[in-house]
């Protein structure tokens, strides 16, 4: 079947533009005119969908390249491999003599969760795992960070319909493929009513000489390699999946953008899986080189073409190859469908047969499912690099490999920083009870127990803390080695709303306190940043502000050992066009993830209070960091500061905490963030089933309701009295702000007393239902 000629060069721009969109098409008019001067022709139909996919935003950064590279440091001592890759890879520890690295990756699945929310998130799991495993690891982990619309007002039955579906889309994927899910976030507000964000993280483990890179090997110069396509067969799923991610949604559209959203199987993952690990050791026993892809945004075409372009090869594609189900398709649909469950080897010939044996034969994948298989789709070009399509024998895309990979570049333009916003007034009169308790049990921030309890956490054996008991997952990562690791993400879109910038580096802050408040030192991160349309000036505005606050956040603070060295960002996605046609663009929403190491996973501390008459030490003194905040927001108070991030404080501070942890003197810790310190106390007596007391100073720079309050970053330990002096000497020697702010109490009761006079008296006991189904049943 061939493939028409899309008639380029004889169009006027307004004739051009409707060809585009007959064609379903996102590709401007410059953008398809620069293909044709690229090319030295029109381009066929199946270059153009090529291209339009390839080109597009979530394939080629076109907007983002030139201020992630600017921004954020990729490099430290313990990165083996940073962005470029699926997933990156850093040095983790070294058990009997051999070095074993950790893979992280992190995505978004936005649009697809909207649109589609089971499949959506469901394939989400799959493509983040897919990239942690292409690069040799055995997965070991996963997390979401989710963002809901309202569950009041007139979309609260939709917002709670897609947070229901991508749940279960999550859930009913990670159990089945047998992944632990080992933590998250969620966040619910009006500002995500069109458009919810499904952020993925996964990680994995690999001994580091076993490392598979994504790119043709070398050693293909020297001997024929070839591709092999493993997997579902090619449908029509998934077909414009990256472009339908690169644009506005339209509720108008929903039809048409379901078939852009891919169909999960994980049973048949698991299969795939473990035939894959038998080809890995067939590699490694007879030593030949392999590159390993999987299929995600933009399919064959994508797959074969990057890894031919990361090695600096050319590669032959023969379509008709491709095994089908319900085709026959056009060339562009076999080139460019987003099947999931799909890998791409690159091998030497001389093993592709016994390579397709241990699928086809060994696995009998094509009576697991029909039309699955392994098979030959093409062979690697090492005389030039050109990048060859056919189809039944005919020819539907040539063209130099790298202008397909490379894409285009666009410099954006940002809008100049508003100007000051004036502060509001404190409120008087706030009846804290009511607020606390308020607060508590709505979808804000009652426990998520909700979401998590549908999560498998168990599977693998590696999960010390699980979701709920700690700010951070912790686990085992290598049998025999006393390593921990401890994984968190995080990222407030109050704060980003407000200054972009506070919304980036209080992300990276948070969630490097989350991993501290364990027991670990933060290692590396990655990011999701979500943003609208990147062509709107004030939205550029707030993606560089947010990157820029990513970027010195984790330079500034550092590596808490050695700490000349950033903590780098070694893996991460951006995801624009997150508005609807109407132009509401959801708040700025930097997500961050970080991975950090304990040196015994035995020493990993939980945040509920564990007995009565122990010290409560706050760690931070309390500022008016009121902006955003979850008092704020309940009280209808719009505007203000957000919490920034005193990078020399907080990198003191980590040190600090750090530091009593290790060395055994913390029962409990939590940190400081939504909600404040009052919120921090309440949930460290209500997951530890106890009571306190917190004796305020007596302040005169804050109101003491707003020094209850406010979210400037911090801790609250929990301390035996007999270690308070050496606890206060490591604060001192640090020197950190702290206090001795209260103690813990047997009876289920939260006391908040100043000046002797109490001021708060809250029933935990008669709270705690409320607190464990708040989300239930707002979500119901």
């Amino acid at each position: 079947m061939k493939s028409p000629i899309i008639p380029v060069s004889d169009l006027e721009n307004g004739a051009l533009t409707a060809r585009l969109e007959e064609e379903a098409l996102r590709l401007t008019p410059d953008e398809a005119r620069r293909i044709t001067e690229l090319l030295g022709r029109d381009p066929t139909r199946t270059e153009a969908v090529l291209f339009d996919t390839l080109w597009s935003e979530h394939c080629s950064y076109k907007s983002s390249r030139a201020v992630l590279k600017a921004f954020l440091p990729t490099e430290a001592p313990q990165v083996i491999l940073g962005p470029g890759e699926d997933a990156g890879v850093v040095y983790l520890t070294t058990v009997k003599g051999e070095r074993w690295a950790l893979v992280v990756g992190h995505e978004s699945h936005n649009h697809p969760s909207q649109v589609v929310p089971f499949e959506g998130a469901a394939t989400g799991i799959g493509g983040i795992v897919r990239d942690i495993y292409c690069m040799g690891a055995d997965v070991i982990g996963v997390l979401d960070a989710l963002r809901f619309g309202s569950l009041d007002g007139i979309t609260g039955e939709r917002s709670r319909e897609i947070a229901q579906g991508v749940v279960d889309g999550i859930w009913h994927y990670g159990n089945a493929l047998g992944v632990p899910n080992l933590g998250g976030d969620v966040v619910f507000d009006s500002g995500y009513d069109d458009n919810c964000l499904v952020n993925v993280v996964a990680l994995g483990i690999v001994r580091e000489g076993r490392v598979i890179r994504s790119r043709v090997p070398e050693e293909a110069r020297k001997t024929p390699y070839v591709f092999i396509l493993v997997g579902k067969p090619t449908d029509a799923s998934g077909f414009g999946g990256a472009s339908f991610a690169s644009a506005v949604l339209d509720e108008s559209e929903q039809e048409t953008n379901k078939g852009a959203v891919q169909i999960p199987d994980p049973f048949l993952k698991r299969v795939l899986t473990e035939a894959g690990y038998k080809v890995l050791e067939l590699a490694e026993t007879e030593g030949f080189a392999v590159g390993f892809k999987d299929l995600g945004a933009g399919g064959i075409a994508c797959a074969t073409s990057e890894l031919a372009s990361a090695g600096g090869f050319g590669a032959e594609i023969e379509l008709s190859a491709v095994s089908q189900d319900g085709g026959p398709f056009p060339p562009e649909v076999v080139a460019c469908s987003e099947t999931q469950e799909r890998y791409c080897w690159v091998v030497p010939q001389v093993w592709a047969q016994r390579i397709l044996q241990i699928y086809n034969v060994d696995f009998d994948l094509p009576h697991l499912y029909p039309g699955a298989r392994a098979q030959v789709v093409g062979r690697v070009r090492a005389e030039d690099v050109l990048y060859r399509l056919t189809h039944e024998g005919d020819e539907v895309c040539s063209a130099q490999v790298e202008i397909i990979t490379e894409g285009i570049q666009y410099e954006r333009v940002a809008a100049p920083a508003p100007g000051s916003v004036p502060q509001p007034r404190p409120r008087e009169g706030v009846d804290v009870v009511e607020m606390l308790s308020t607060l508590l049990t709505g979808s804000g921030l009652a426990s998520r127990e909700a979401v998590y309890r549908y999560y498998d956490t168990e599977v693998k054996g590696r999960a010390i803390l699980r979701p709920g008991e700690a700010d951070a997952g912790v686990l085992v990562p290598i049998e025999g080695s006393p390593i921990g690791l401890a994984v968190s993400v995080d990222g407030s879109p109050f704060y980003g709303a407000l200054e972009p910038y506070a919304g980036g580096a209080t992300a990276v802050a948070e969630a490097m306190r989350n991993v501290v408040a364990v027991g670990a030192m933060p290692w590396c991160l990655t990011d999701c940043l979500n943003y609208g349309n990147p062509e709107d000036p004030e939205v550029f505005r707030q993606f560089s502000e947010g990157v820029r606050g990513v970027g010195d956040a984790a330079r500034e603070i550092g590596m808490l050992e050695g700490g000349e060295h950033p903590v780098p960002v070694v893996s991460g996605n951006v995801s624009f066009y997150n508005q609807s046609v109407e132009g509401k663009a959801i708040p700025p929403s930097p997500i961050v993830a970080c991975f950090g190491l304990l040196r015994d996973y035995a020493s990993a501390i939980t945040l509920g209070l564990k007995k009565d008459g122990n010290l409560l030490v706050l760690v931070g003194e309390r500022e008016r960091d009121l902006g955003g905040s979850a008092y704020w927001r309940e009280l209808g108070i719009e505007g203000g500061t957000p919490p920034g991030v005193d990078f020399d404080r907080v990198r003191r501070e980590l040190r600090a905490v750090l530091e009593i942890i290790e060395r055994g003197f913390a029962a409990a810790c939590h940190d400081i963030s939504e909600g404040g310190l009052v919120v921090a106390a309440a949930e460290m007596a209500l997951v530890g089933e106890m009571g306190l007391k917190l004796e305020l100073p007596e302040t005169h720079t804050l109101p003491w309701e707003e020094y209850l309050f406010s979210e400037t970053g911090g801790f609250l330990m929990e301390i035996a009295p007999d270690d308070s002096h050496p606890v206060t000497s490591i604060l001192e020697n640090h020197g950190v702000f702290f206090r001795t702010l209260g103690s813990v109490r047997a009876t289920r009761e939260l006391e908040v007393t100043m000046n002797g006079r109490t001021q708060v008296s809250l029933d935990l006991q008669a709270l705690d239902a409320r607190w464990h189904g708040g989300l239930r049943e707002a979500m119901r």
